[in-house]
């Protein structure tokens, strides 16, 4: 793995995707719909990519050249119903069968490991086009790495736990810089491959 990209990679856990690809010594692609929103001190450090996933165009212009694919896509937190996070992904995939790139992390919601009358009221909407997220990755022939996180939180980062296929998310939340470093990891682990994550911070102690 020498070279991904990552969309949506100016939100919470994008960002955080890409401070952990430079760190990682990855050559990184940021896509974008306004590069202003690329923190200072990454601008120096990846490739900005201006773009919008809604246009087949660019998303395949992206994906080229690249070896795996982070989605980090995200609404803003606006719950209004949307397709646009499942129509994204699904012209990601499409570039990604044309340019022949396989792995691929995505991040959706530990919602998905809820029955439908469980979900909250207020996430039913946003929580409809992540299961299209997920169904589209599901019908793929990609090395799809589905990732349900808890609450993403603003905190430091510390001990995770990763448990493949599980029923039900193993704990309540995730710091952003872990999901983020383990979006980018996971990439080349097959272990994870083709697989629903479910991801935690450990209890604190």
């Amino acid at each position: 793995m020498k070279k991904i990209v990552i969309f949506g990679s100016t939100g919470m856990t994008g960002v955080c995707a890409l401070e952990a690809a430079v760190k990682k010594g990855l050559s990184v692609r940021a896509f974008v719909r306004d590069p202003a929103k690329v923190p200072d001190h990454l601008k120096d450090k990846v490739e900005v990519f201006e773009g919008n996933v809604l246009e087949p165009d660019s998303v395949a212009d992206a994906v080229e050249g690249t070896d795996g694919v982070v989605i980090a896509l995200g609404t803003r937190n606006c719950l209004d119903p949307t397709t646009d996070l499942s129509e994204g992904t699904k012209n990601i995939i499409d570039a990604m069968r044309a340019k022949n790139v396989k792995p691929v992390s995505v991040c959706i919601s530990a919602f998905l490991f809820y029955e439908p009358e469980k979900v909250p009221p207020i996430f039913v909407a946003i929580n409809e086009d992540h299961k299209r997220m997920y169904e589209a990755l599901k019908e793929s022939p990609l090395d799809y790495i589905a990732v349900f996180p808890p609450h993403i939180a603003d905190e430091p980062s510390r001990e995770i736990q990763v448990e493949v296929n599980p029923d039900k998310s193993p704990g309540r939340s995730i710091s952003k810089w872990d999901l983020g470093s383990f979006l980018v990891d996971s990439l080349d682990q097959p272990k994870y491959y083709k697989s629903v994550i479910g991801i935690c911070n450990a209890p604190k102690q």
